[in-house]
């Protein structure tokens, strides 16, 4: 600022506004809605209140509303009780010195006063009625105006922070100040067992915290902290009264070593005055790093009592810290006193585990069989073998195939040779690491997405073709062998690099630019998490595949129970939902032959005929067949859009959505699919139709059985003529190889290759559901544990059967 001569001028001291001054105060006293309530529940202490209840609106902000049984405030005093520094606590400064009271400056209510609108009713022992008045910046509006009221006193804070807008904006998140409400009333209700506490949410019947006057202290810490916390307490006391170090007495509680949390919780009072004191957490703290496992924290309760001389209560603002005599001489005597109990107390250890069964066939370890879970005195306690769960759901090595020995039902007699048919099966190795990528969060949602355990499979596949290469080399020679190794670890290096290359690519495609903004869509999803049941989400996301039951159910074991699950009826819903949450970011299956709507149609329809679906009565065929192509095609430029769905200029289909990467659908259920999208598809409003369309591709992708009866694994009968004439009869027209030519197959109906026939189906049909079993277990599973959100008719209608839980088994073994 520069005067008329051009120098700066000195800018004068003026003296502020009172109501700046107070709104500044107020600021340093009132600094969120818990300090707030730590005031108003002082004050109600301070009155003698034994029943205390508080009533909190979006975590404070809108209100807070606490009431006591206390002596109540005199009508007198009215006039004055919100005026700053009007107090009863105290009469000169000497009082500080001997204060034995929570309160004393007479700062609180006036504070509220200037950053909320407060209202209280109150009402003293005698009276045949209370007062009700209000109070804005410090003063009361209005005379005080008679009420029905009961004795003590109910302060109303409304509006908190209403003209404190920065201040009002930084408190985004209601429930955590509400949180911090709760906190404030816990700790109060530790140290102060003979009153009772309640706190509850503006509107709900159920309160929070409650405990009662008669309560001991560890009946109120349960109350409050729940019964893992009161079942671990150990009694600590400490005190000294030689003056020359520290004069004060201590008791509390502590956790033992048998406790841990993420972090401290530690409630500390002195003088009945909640604060804080860092010093002596950190202290208490380095004790329990030589007990407890590391980044584990204990629980603390202390009471600390000396003489109020020796404490020095006005350091703070909200009167969160103190100073007192001699800190590091107190602080020294807690800490030993606590290390002296933890250390007598620490005879007993409890250790939670899990037995996990070995995958050799011989005889468990005896290790494996049961675990000590609990030392005491020398002697071991197992933990009861009807209650350990002896497979892990992560871990591939969990699976009853590992218990098995391979089986050589996959080699089917054909001439003087075995023809190896057995089905494809990821290598341990490989599979082992697939899951170890699931456990760390950034791969675990794209791991059984992706192409990742395709792409092991066929690096390991790559491998062994290179090493039964080199093998008919001369190993007896020196290059051979140097040969053998060189490739060997070639093959080793193309497969971590194909690993490597498709994680990248992955990440690539999951991170899409654009998400569905349409309505529909986003009103379908949230239909999907609304009617998700848990129950079956949890046993979905944590079960251990065991394998099939029959075509349709397979087993699998969640925690000490084994279910029945139907896998065609998840693989419906799972792919349903996948295609409105993929929905406009498909990618692609190329059809290696455009298939032609009409002729698929009109297939689909001579089924509906076989099936009794269709009547002559429901009109010509070939009619039906061309009005779904004319739908379809007007429908073309929408189905391509969102849903990758290519129709060309002649009616053909050209591509299909890909849904899960590793999985393509059963093409000889495409002509049903196309037959459904002109049907059943609701093509007037946008979310049905959008929901219509994700049910029929969902039908259609779903891993239904093979269209090929499914032939005995033990039997030695082959096939019939008649069912391989059955079988010829499948629509087998398309293929989705986009590396190959598709293949024609020209199959012999009788005569002298019936037997060739008779093998070629049967080698057919255990390809078939060999294939569909392996996709079953390490694309569909791991696909379910992620992304699947059973609906409660799902738990409802067969999809997941109770078989059997193990403490019922042993019983049935108890009494053979």
């Amino acid at each position: 600022m520069m005067d008329s001569s051009g120098r700066t001028a000195v800018p004068s001291i003026k003296r502020l506004d009172e109501a700046v001054v107070n709104r500044i105060a107020a600021g340093e006293v009132i600094q969120r809605p818990a300090s707030a309530l730590k005031e108003l529940l002082e004050n109600s202490l301070d009155a003698g209140a034994t029943s205390i209840s508080v009533v909190v609106k979006e975590g404070g902000l809108k209100l807070i509303q606490i009431s006591d049984n206390g002596h109540g405030i005199s009508y007198e005093d009215l006039p004055i009780l919100c005026e700053r520094h009007t107090t009863s606590k105290i009469n000169s400064y000497e009082d500080l010195q001997t204060i034995t009271t929570l309160g004393f400056r007479g700062e609180a209510l006036a504070s509220m006063t200037f950053v909320a609108h407060l209202t209280v009713i109150t009402m003293t022992e005698g009276q045949i009625h209370g007062y009700r008045v209000s109070y804005k910046d410090g003063a009361m509006e209005g005379e005080p105006r008679p009420c029905a009221a009961i004795k003590g006193t109910q302060i109303m804070v409304e509006n908190l922070f209403y003209n404190v807008i920065a201040r009002k904006k930084a408190f985004k998140n209601p429930s955590e100040e509400y949180s911090r409400i709760l906190d404030v009333i816990s700790r109060y209700a530790i140290q102060k067992i003979g009153v009772s506490f309640s706190c509850k949410k503006h509107g709900d019947s159920r309160t929070d915290i409650h405990t009662d006057s008669t309560s001991s202290r560890t009946d109120a810490i349960r109350a409050v902290y729940g019964p893992g916390v009161a079942r671990e307490l150990v009694s600590v006391t400490a005190s000294d009264d030689d003056p020359s170090h520290s004069i004060f007495k201590m008791d509390g509680y502590i956790s033992s070593a048998n406790y841990s949390a993420k972090k401290t919780t530690m409630v500390l009072f002195i003088n009945d005055r909640l604060v804080e004191c860092s010093s002596l957490k950190k202290a208490i703290e380095v004790v329990y790093a030589a007990i407890l496992p590391k980044a584990s924290k204990p629980f603390l309760y202390i009471s600390i009592a000396m003489p109020p001389e020796h404490v020095d209560i006005n350091i703070h603002p909200t009167k969160r810290e103190v100073s007192f005599l001699n800190q590091e001489s107190l602080i020294d005597s807690i800490q030993k006193a606590i290390e002296a109990k933890l250390m007598q107390s620490n005879t007993t250890r409890t250790f939670y585990t899990q037995t996990l069964l070995s995958r050799s066939l011989g005889v468990p370890d005896e290790a494996e069989e049961s675990m000590p879970v609990q030392t005491q005195g020398g002697r071991n306690l197992k933990a009861p073998v009807n209650k350990l769960v002896r497979t892990d759901p992560s871990n591939p090595a969990g699976r009853m195939l590992a218990f098995m020995q391979k089986s050589l039902a996959g080699h089917v007699g054909s001439g003087n040779g075995l023809v190896d048919t057995k089905p494809v099966e990821m290598p341990m190795e490989d599979t082992r690491k697939i899951m170890d990528l699931t456990k760390n969060e950034e791969f675990a949602a794209e791991v059984q997405e992706d192409q990742t355990g395709l792409n092991a499979l066929n690096g390991a596949h790559l491998q062994n073709n290179k090493v039964h290469k080199i093998a008919q080399m001369d190993a007896s020679s020196l290059a051979g062998r140097e040969a053998l190794e060189h490739n060997i670890s070639q093959a080793n290096e193309d497969s971590r690099n194909e690993l490597t290359t498709t994680r990248r690519l992955v990440r690539q495609r999951r991170n899409l630019k654009e998400r569905a903004e349409l309505t529909s869509i986003q009103e379908l999803l949230a239909t999907i998490d609304q009617e998700t049941h848990s129950g079956l989400e949890d046993i979905v996301k944590h079960c251990t595949f065991i394998g099939m039951a029959d075509e349709r159910l397979c087993f699998v074991q969640h925690k000490t129970y084994l279910y029945l699950l139907d896998i065609v009826k998840l693989s419906k819903e799972l792919l349903y939902q996948q295609v409105l949450r993929r929905f406009g970011h498909f990618n692609v299956i190329q059809l290696s032959n455009a298939a032609s709507l009409y002729e698929l149609l009109v297939i689909a329809l001579d089924e509906e005929e076989q099936s009794g679906r269709w009547h002559e009565s429901d009109g010509p065929k070939d009619q039906i067949a061309q009005l779904n192509v004319e739908l379809l095609m007007c429908k073309a430029q929408m189905l391509q859009e969102y849903f990758n769905l290519s129709i060309d200029e002649s009616a053909n289909l050209c591509t299909l959505p890909l849904i899960l990467d590793q999985y393509t659908p059963d093409m000889d259920r495409l002509p049903q699919f196309v037959l459904n999208l002109g049907n059943n598809v609701d093509w007037e409003t946008e979310k049905e139709c959008f929901d219509s369309v994700a049910a029929a591709i969902g039908e259609f992708y779903a891993i239904h059985p093979p269209l090929f009866p499914r032939p005995s694994v033990t039997s030695s009968e082959v096939y019939q003529p008649a069912k391989a004439a059955e079988i010829s009869q499948v629509p087998r027209r398309l293929e989705t190889d986009v590396n190959s030519e598709p293949v024609q197959e020209s199959v012999p109906q009788s005569g002298a290759d019936e037997p060739e026939v008779e093998d070629e189906f049967r080698l057919e049909a255990e390809n078939a559901w060999a294939q569909r079993e392996w996709t079953i277990q390490h694309v569909l599973f791991p696909a379910m544990k992620l992304f699947l959100k059973p609906p409660h008719h799902l738990a409802n209608n067969g999809a997941a059967i109770q078989v059997a839980r193990l403490e019922n088994l042993y019983k049935i073994f108890e009494r053979c």
